[in-house]
């Protein structure tokens, strides 16, 4: 069977949805920075049909990945085009997208990365790099004096110099900034710089970190110049999006008739909450299906307690009792109580709700959603970057659960469940679970030792449990009520 490319792509099969442009034609107007298989579901999907929808030909992506090739490899082969396998639980079909135009890798090629971003035709970046991508401390600022900030630092000094980049930056960030200098230097038009990451007002975090780096570097003109002709638009993301499976594959394989190395897999839902604070002009995304908001934090808080929130609690609950996917962990009568638990009584007395959303339908939403058998989003997957995810899913829900005089016990099992996750490593059948996560080391030396005293050396990590919450006995008391009987599970 041929590979999907541009010259193969007249083979298709008529089941399938093929790009409704020419992807010859487009020329570039948008970077994206983390070209993973959520943003080739989400984001991309958006800009392409908006292109479509409207006549305006300009929004090709010019994509660049983290620090593996991977992507690359997949894509570059088939002319950046892929499919999206929407997976409902009775229907599947298959789009293929070809508005990405070009893919680099985010490690060997960032002089190409750094020049896309500084050409005038580009109007608008986006970033997926998740929660980890983004260096700050405790209280958000950016984490100076850590190797790879200082590597960002050095390669942004260098840009505005006018000099070669001494060596690759550390971080997304720093990739991001120095592009970003480069157009500064270069005179270019304003820029849009749109945060997709999981983050409470993630525009506002990344344009403080930006600016900061700025700073540090020494680029004060520069630091006008981001004042004054950069926005940082907040935005919340929503579509489920599992790795993509060899089984996966040989379906749109018979959907297609080509191979698709590129393929990701994604439910029918999908929600895309914009700020309405462009610098220059974009894609209207909201001809299909995107909201311009002028307060995005409503959306954002409601998915990152209602929604992330309960993955996370799924996901650790899940795996100890020894579901594989999230679609298992729902279906466990016993763990769908604790989620609807964590949503009803513990997320939605802290939330305001978004202009004509009803809570409560949208927890039903959301667990309808998770139970999607065909989507197979594993709960390993769902639980890797703990240290990064909990303090916004789960203890920000907390902490205003305490302020208020209640106890959140639901935030305290899944704080429990993921204590158990890192002490046992392994599921009631004896499978192994992975613990892919930043502070790995750190975590496996406090998990460490006898069970007497497991929650409190647990509490006691900085980077993840402020002194609000580790110091509440209440709170403390809830979690290791939790993590009793979870150590007893066979």
């Amino acid at each position: 069977m041929q590979r999907l490319s541009l010259g193969t792509l007249p083979a298709a099969s008529g089941e399938v949805t093929l790009p409704e442009l020419d992807p010859r034609s487009l020329p570039t107007g948008l970077v994206h920075l983390g070209i993973g298989a959520f943003h080739r579901a989400h984001q991309a999907v958006y800009t392409e049909l908006a292109s479509a929808a409207g006549g305006d030909h300009r929004w090709g992506t010019f994509a660049v990945t983290g620090r593996s090739a991977n992507v690359v490899e997949q894509l570059a082969p088939q002319d950046c085009l892929y499919g999206v396998l929407t997976k409902s639980a009775d229907r599947t079909s298959l789009r293929v997208v070809g508005g990405i135009r070009d893919v680099v890798s985010g490690g060997a090629q960032q002089g190409a990365a750094m020049t896309a971003i500084a050409r005038p035709g580009v109007h608008v970046v986006t970033l997926t790099i998740t929660e980890k991508g983004y260096p700050r401390t405790a209280d958000g600022a950016l984490a100076l004096g850590t190797e790879p900030v200082t590597a960002d630092l050095a390669v942004v000094a260098s840009v505005l110099a006018g000099r070669p980049a001494p060596h690759p930056t550390g971080t997304s960030l720093g990739l991001l900034a120095a592009g970003l200098a480069r157009r500064f230097a270069g005179g270019a038009e304003p820029l849009s710089v749109v945060s997709c990451d999981n983050l409470p007002g993630n525009g506002a975090q990344l344009e403080r970190l930006v600016h900061e780096l700025a700073a540090s570097a020494g680029g004060d003109g520069f630091g006008t110049w981001l004042r004054e002709r950069v926005t940082f638009p907040s935005t919340m993301v929503d579509r489920i999006v599992p790795a993509t499976t060899d089984r996966d594959r040989a379906e749109a394989a018979d959907l297609l008739h080509l191979r698709d190395h590129g393929l990701v897999v994604a439910e029918p839902f999908g929600q895309w909450v914009i700020e309405d604070r462009f610098a220059a002009d974009r894609p209207a995304w909201e001809d299909v299906g995107a909201t311009l908001a002028t307060e995005v934090a409503p959306y954002e808080k409601a998915k990152l307690r209602m929604l992330n929130g309960t993955h996370s609690l799924l996901a650790y609950l899940g795996a100890l009792h020894g579901h594989r996917t999230i679609a298992e962990a729902v279906a466990d009568d016993t763990l769908y109580g604790a989620a609807r638990g964590l949503q009803q009584q513990d997320a939605i007395p802290t939330l305001e709700a978004p202009p004509g959303v009803d809570l409560a339908e949208y927890g039903e939403q959301i667990l309808e959603r998770f139970g999607n058998p065909h989507l197979r989003h594993t709960t390993v997957q769902v639980a890797m970057d703990g240290s990064q995810k909990l303090p916004i899913r789960i203890l920000d829900t907390a902490r205003d659960r305490l302020r208020a005089g209640a106890v959140p016990r639901h935030c305290a099992l899944a704080v429990a469940a993921w204590i158990v996750y890192v002490h046992r490593g392994r599921d009631t059948t004896g499978r192994e679970l992975p613990l892919n996560d930043p502070l790995a080391a750190v975590l496996r030396e406090r998990a460490a030792g006898p069970t007497d005293g497991l929650v409190e050396r647990m509490l006691q990590i900085r980077e993840i449990f402020d002194p609000e919450i580790a110091g509440q006995d209440v709170f403390r008391d809830a979690v290791r009520a939790e993590v009793a009987p979870l150590l007893q599970l066979q």
